[in-house]
């Protein structure tokens, strides 16, 4: 392999960023793609699906045969929130897959008799989130109800592009949160993304349901395309 892909390819593990290594099967040249690169045709959809499963393998595109190297940083979950959804959702999570980690100021809830063979941080998010910052490769799940706790990391994953960003709350409550995060500079599009009411409508009660309902509606936003936006009438 040519020692400057290798490079570049290093650099972008070390920074979680996605990256295909494209061989060319018939000369056996190799080209480096990161996520977001624009590629043409049925090739670029072969990229694009392999980026979103992050599986390896042999394609078929455009009439030549390419093998695609997938290098997809490990998915994350920061919870915000040592509550009792979160004590079903971590270990459900961490068994799909997930890097978990359970962050709540609040010393009451955060202990370790709770969260057991949990990555578990009784400290404030914005603290705690220093060493290992929100990324587009992070799940932010925010069930505290306080926004003292919950609105500063939703603004963090909000600007930095966290795959899925949802928060506990009733629509009233969500009302008012987008007041704040208006307040704080955030616009409609970048509010708009978060999912609230948090989690897929199952008509889920217990805490155990709740966190079903959350994580299936992580992975979604992980492993699915995102949904077109249809074009306007009269508009090119």
């Amino acid at each position: 392999m040519d020692p400057h892909l290798l490079r570049k390819l290093n650099e972008a593990r070390r920074e979680r960023k996605a990256a295909i290594m494209l061989t060319d099967l018939a000369d056996g040249r190799n080209r480096l793609i990161m996520k977001g690169d624009p590629v043409a045709g049925e090739l670029g959809e072969a990229i694009e699906k392999a980026f979103r499963t992050a599986k390896s393998g042999a394609v078929e595109a455009d009439g030549q045969r390419f093998f695609l190297n997938v290098h997809v940083p490990a998915p994350r979950m920061v919870i915000i929130g040592a509550v009792h959804i979160s004590q079903a959702l971590a270990p459900m999570a961490a068994m799909s897959g997930f890097d978990v980690r359970v962050i709540d100021p609040r010393t009451a809830f955060a202990t370790p008799e709770r969260f057991e063979n949990v990555d578990l941080v009784a400290d404030w998010p914005e603290d705690a989130l220093k060493e290992q910052p929100i990324d587009a490769f992070t799940a932010l799940v925010a069930v505290t109800h306080d926004p003292k706790i919950d609105d500063w990391p939703l603004i963090s994953a909000l600007k930095t592009g966290a795959f899925y960003v949802g928060a506990l709350g009733s629509r009233k409550t969500h009302a008012r949160r987008v007041e704040r995060l208006t307040e704080a500079g955030l616009d409609e599009t970048e509010i708009g993304r978060i999912a609230a009411p948090i989690g897929l409508d199952i008509g889920a009660q217990s805490p155990e349901e709740i966190a079903v309902a959350i994580l299936a509606q992580v992975i979604a936003a992980l492993r699915k395309p995102a949904p077109q936006t249809p074009a306007q009438p009269g508009k090119d």
